[in-house]
């Protein structure tokens, strides 16, 4: 399923009772301050979420797909995402837990480090 940000705007829009031009700025802001986290500090953490972390990628032989010419493809950066326990405990409700997500009668929660 693919989410838009006018679909995100919409639904903040219904959803908070704001205009609905004060939620496009939200959604807009939001995604800004996303992307300069992740170009300024090669890592953004979302708690419960995911992590989204800028990763270097070596320069390596490839091959041109149509004539079969080999060429080397430079080296770049890729941004990654890795899941949090949570949301993959969510997304495989059928797997058993990582020792940090514990179940609980409202639903899956992070276990504290206190307990």
């Amino acid at each position: 399923m693919t989410v838009t940000k006018v679909e995100l705007a919409n639904h903040l829009w219904e959803t908070m009772g704001t205009t609905h031009k004060e939620a496009v700025q939200m959604v807009e802001a939001f995604f800004d301050n996303m992307r300069e986290c992740i170009v300024e500090h090669s890592e953004l953490m979302l708690s419960n979420f995911g992590r989204f972390a800028v990763r270097d990628k070596a320069p390596r032989p490839g091959r041109n797909p149509i004539t079969g010419q080999p060429h080397v493809i430079k080296a770049r950066r890729v941004v990654t995402f890795s899941a949090s326990p949570l949301l993959r405990a969510r997304c495989n409700p059928d797997l058993p837990l990582s020792p940090k997500v514990k179940r609980r009668k409202s639903g899956l929660n992070v276990a504290s480090e206190a307990e």
